[in-house]
């Protein structure tokens, strides 16, 4: 470790509140009264309920979602047996990791005992505290016996990591491995260099998986395990192998997998040039691998090769496991974290590799395109769908195992609860895709030879949520596509500009300078209009050959605005249209208006947009209680933008007197009910919770989006039109692979509400 991350490692722990967790509280805490409920004498009621019916201590405390983070700092991290205060930043950071992955709350306790009788006794006195125990950096063989008897003797689940997340995640990968190798686990021949904890428990997970013993030859620092050794303990003697070989080199001879759990520099290129066909090799060693990377790569082409860093293809992470283990046994309640949950843990890890990756984790690791192959056999530990893949599995284990004493009926409701426990969804942005998936429609992307727009169109289309149309030159896309490993069926592509398209151009051009003659349109000017993607993509949603459209990753919006206002046109009940972002934080849902289209709004503009920001929201099932931002409140300032603002929030007021809308008001008023209702209780949004804000610029609407978003408070959605007479949505050139998604997502459900009135109309 370098001096330089040295010291930023403990300035990293020790600035502002040291360490790395703390408690706060979930329930209201600042009256009298409250405090009344949370104390004395309220507290007695909870008390008394669980000494008549223990089980409802889930119920009335935080054991549900509890852990303890257990050690006594006698194998921690590789520092080997340095105490267990010296071990308490590592269980600190065990929580940290518990709690941002998974949404699980964590004591660290450090036990300062040795004895393994006395180990167990406190923990066992401790146990009633906690919903599960995560058993952490204890020494082999000590770990064996602790855990033996807390499982037996304790019925919450208890898991020591160290043993079964590595087994878990190893095996996960170990599946995935065997899968590209062509191979079947029952006939491998398996080495396995270290013979602690973590080599007994990974081995043993092997053979439940299918690997037969007799495959198997495990090493320590004395060599080969064999049946010819009389110094074996009874855990490295169910090891033994009876084979003629003595170290590790010849152990390697013929071998197809290899797991490191030892020291650095142990395997040597020749020792993997000697295994069989397609070998696998997980050396694991921290920091430093039993072989570099690149040494082994350089060893040979066709080798499977993981090891625990994150600077390197396929890392084995523990995080990839326990959160997600422990969420599934806790949700149900489960005594135990048994076989069938481990093995059910596996499963998911394995197959969630197989699954096309999020933009959100490629972007998280800075790289292009991860597709399940030799560099990527298990997930990510950034990947968000660990949460719901491998929880889900673990609590239907506990389920059918019959270790669960919560049963879970409704798995699509307890999947979305997962999400939203960690913000890792968005509820509006869900609801709409499952409303898109009953209705998918034809959605033109403007720019298909763009990688974000490829592989959104890909998504939408993967999903169910929309019938992709790319446009742009068609050998260009299929290129682009080949290079992503994306597949093209299902996806329209229209080159624009290719003759095969001239005829429908011409069309396009006589319908438009037909509808724009008295503005001084000519046919030949729309003609030469139709080689440029807006004009063209517009024009397949005005005349019904598309359902909606998406522009934007190349475009200045001042252009694609323009466009849409001589194509689309804006509704005939507005002189203007505009643009909102959705902010969905931990809060709530938000609606910004207008933060992309109108620069300086005149006073009936901006009149236009806040009707418009009212009849949007409602469109997203939500009832508008508006704050008409400035930098002054109610009057206080006379010149200038707040009494612009002044006048539009009193003519919509005379307008539309059942909208909740008011102001001029500065934004922490409009966000902060206490303070507003205590200092302006004449408002008309009082005791009203604020969920949209109209600014009265494009400049101010502009900043405070980018400004959120950057700050990452919640997930942005945007920008969505408001006005236009048909579904034309646009993004910009920093739209992410989910932004466009979300985007198209909002547009097919405007096609269906705009197919639903014209059918109407026609009635």
């Amino acid at each position: 470790m370098t001096t330089q991350l040295k010291e930023e490692a403990l300035r990293y722990h020790a600035e502002g509140k040291p360490g790395k967790i703390e408690v706060i509280p979930t329930k209201p805490h600042s009256t009298q009264y409250d405090l009344s409920l949370a104390y004395s004498p309220g507290v007695a009621e909870p008390c008394l309920a669980i000494e008549e019916s223990p089980e409802t201590a889930y119920d009335y405390t935080a054991k549900g979602n509890l852990v303890a983070v257990i050690s006594n700092g006698t194998a921690v991290l590789g520092l080997g047996d340095i105490g267990a205060l010296a071990g308490k930043p590592v269980m600190e950071g065990k929580g940290l990791l518990f709690k941002i992955f998974a949404g699980i709350d964590v004591f660290d306790i450090e036990v300062n005992e040795k004895d393994v009788d006395k180990f167990v006794e406190a923990v066992k006195a401790i146990a009633p505290t906690f919903g599960g125990i995560n058993l952490e950096d204890i020494k082999a063989p000590e770990c064996f016996e602790i855990e033996r008897r807390l499982k037996e003797e304790l019925d919450i689940p208890v898991m020591h990591d160290d043993q079964h997340g590595t087994a878990i995640i190893t095996s996960a990968g170990l599946v995935n491995a065997l899968e590209l190798a062509g191979k079947k686990i029952e006939d491998v021949r398996i080495v396995v260099n270290g013979a602690g904890a973590s080599a007994s428990s990974c081995t043993r997970l092997y053979m439940a998986l299918g690997a037969k013993k007799e495959n198997i030859v495990m090493c320590d620092s004395k060599g080969v395990i064999n049946v010819r050794r009389k110094d074996l303990k009874p855990e490295k003697a169910f090891f033994a192998t009876s084979r003629e070989v003595n170290t590790l080199a010849e152990a390697m001879v013929g071998a197809d997998m290899f797991l490191g759990l030892s020291v650095a520099d142990v395997l040597t290129p020749a020792m993997v040039k000697s295994m069989a066909p397609n070998p696998i090799v997980f050396a694991l060693a921290n920091p430093n691998p039993e072989i570099s990377y690149d040494k082994a790569t350089k060893s040979r082409k066709d080798l499977i090769f993981a090891t625990g860093r994150s600077d390197y293809p396929n890392q084995v992470n523990n995080v990839l496991g326990f959160p997600y283990i422990f969420r599934g046994a806790l949700d149900t309640r489960a005594k135990a974290i048994n076989e069938e949950m481990k093995l059910a843990a596996v499963h998911a890890i394995a197959g969630l590799a197989k699954q096309p990756v999020p933009d959100v984790v490629n972007a998280a690791y800075g790289l292009s395109m991860l597709t399940f192959g030799r560099e990527y056999i298990i997930p990510k530990p950034m990947d968000p769908r660990l949460l719901t893949t491998v929880s889900l599995s673990v609590a239907k284990a506990a389920m059918d195992s019959g270790v669960a004493r919560k049963a879970i009926t409704d798995w699509d409701k307890y999947e979305n609860s997962l999400r939203d426990l960690m913000g890792y969804d968005n509820k509006l942005i869900r609801e709409l895709s499952e409303t898109a998936q009953k209705n998918p429609k034809r959605v033109v992307f403007a720019e298909g030879s763009h990688e974000n727009m490829l592989k959104a169109a890909a998504q939408v289309r993967d999903e169910k949520i929309a019938f992709p149309i790319l446009l742009g030159n068609d050998e260009r896309i299929a290129k682009l596509a080949a290079e992503l490993h994306i597949d093209l069926d299902g996806i329209e592509v229209v080159n624009l500009r290719h003759d095969r398209e001239a005829d429908r151009r011409q069309r396009y051009a006589k319908l438009l300078a037909e509808k724009r003659g008295r503005e001084g349109a000519t046919f030949d000017e729309a003609q030469d209009k139709m080689f440029e993607r807006n004009y063209f993509g517009m024009m397949m949603v005005e005349t019904g050959d598309a359902d909606a459209f998406i522009t934007g990753v190349y475009t200045k919006y001042s252009n694609t605005i323009k466009v849409a206002k001589e194509v689309i046109g804006i509704r005939p009940e507005y002189k203007t249209f505009g643009s909102m972002h959705i902010l969905t934080a931990q809060k709530g849902t938000y609606f910004l208006a207008d933060t992309l289209i109108n620069r300086h709004p005149t006073t009936e503009q901006l009149i236009d947009l806040a009707r418009l920001t009212a009849d949007t929201v409602k469109f997203f099932a939500h009832e508008p209680v508006m704050a008409a931002i400035s930098y002054s409140n109610f009057g206080s300032d006379t010149e200038g933008s707040p009494a612009h603002v002044h006048e539009v929030v009193r003519g919509m007021q005379e307008r539309y007197p059942d909208l909740a809308i008011d102001g001029e008001m500065q934004v922490n008023f409009a966000l902060n009910k206490d303070l507003r209702d205590r200092k302006y209780p004449f408002s008309r949004l009082f005791g009203k919770e604020v969920n949209t804000l109209l600014f009265p610029s494009l400049s101010s609407a502009n900043i405070a989006q980018k400004l959120l978003q950057e700050m990452e408070v919640g997930e942005m959605i945007g920008p969505i039109q408001m006005g236009l007479k048909k579904p034309v949505h646009f993004t910009d050139i920093e739209s992410s692979v989910r932004d466009i998604v979300n985007i198209t997502t909002v547009a097919v459900i405007d096609a269906i509400v705009a197919e639903k009135l014209n059918a109407k109309k026609k009635k």
